[in-house]
């Protein structure tokens, strides 16, 4: 369903996080356009459920909305990394938990207008200890659990606004349900 080709592609920048690449396209119509891509290596989303079988959220800052937001544990992936690998990493980090039962529920593009980014959505059960090791910018995590109603609560009164965990809640509640 592709109406258009590819006149010319040109990285502008590269960064640590993610480059950005703008495309020179030509519709089939003859018409000319510009694409602007944010190429990202994606990242990992983990629902962590305790053994009384609450959902571990997280609270932390973030930089972009300059403001506090309530979170699964997440993190981007590493050039070529396997998502599954990265999601027990960003769990054992981000929570000091780890397991050997994590089960994909599913993957999600986060914003597919502009950018590459895809996100991979994990269940993590049967938590064990494990070692803590935050990054600089994440030591300000604190660490909650809810029920999922509770969690669902928060979803309609608008307190928690992030997409993944949104997204993440909805695939764990389908699988539930099935």
């Amino acid at each position: 369903m592709r109406n258009f080709e590819v006149i010319s592609s040109e990285k502008k920048h590269i960064g640590i996080v993610f480059d950005l690449k703008i495309d020179k396209i030509k519709y089939n119509s003859g018409n000319l356009g510009i694409r602007e891509v944010i190429l990202h290596n994606g990242g990992a989303v983990v629902l962590p459920i305790t053994n009384d079988g609450k959902v571990m959220l997280i609270k932390q800052y973030r930089y972009p909305l300059n403001k506090v937001i309530w979170e699964l544990p997440a993190g981007k992936l590493e050039k070529n990394e396997n998502p599954d690998f990265a999601a027990n990493r960003e769990l054992e980090e981000e929570t000091g938990f780890k397991t050997k039962n994590l089960v994909k529920l599913g993957e999600i593009a986060t914003t597919p207008g502009f950018c590459s980014e895809i996100l991979h959505l994990y269940l993590a059960e049967n938590l064990q200890n494990g070692k803590l090791a935050r990054e600089e910018g994440e030591l300000g995590i604190e660490i909650f659990h809810f029920t999922i109603d509770e969690i669902e609560n928060m979803i309609k009164n608008g307190e928690i606004i992030d997409a993944k965990t949104i997204a993440t809640i909805y695939l764990y509640q389908l699988r539930v349900k099935s």
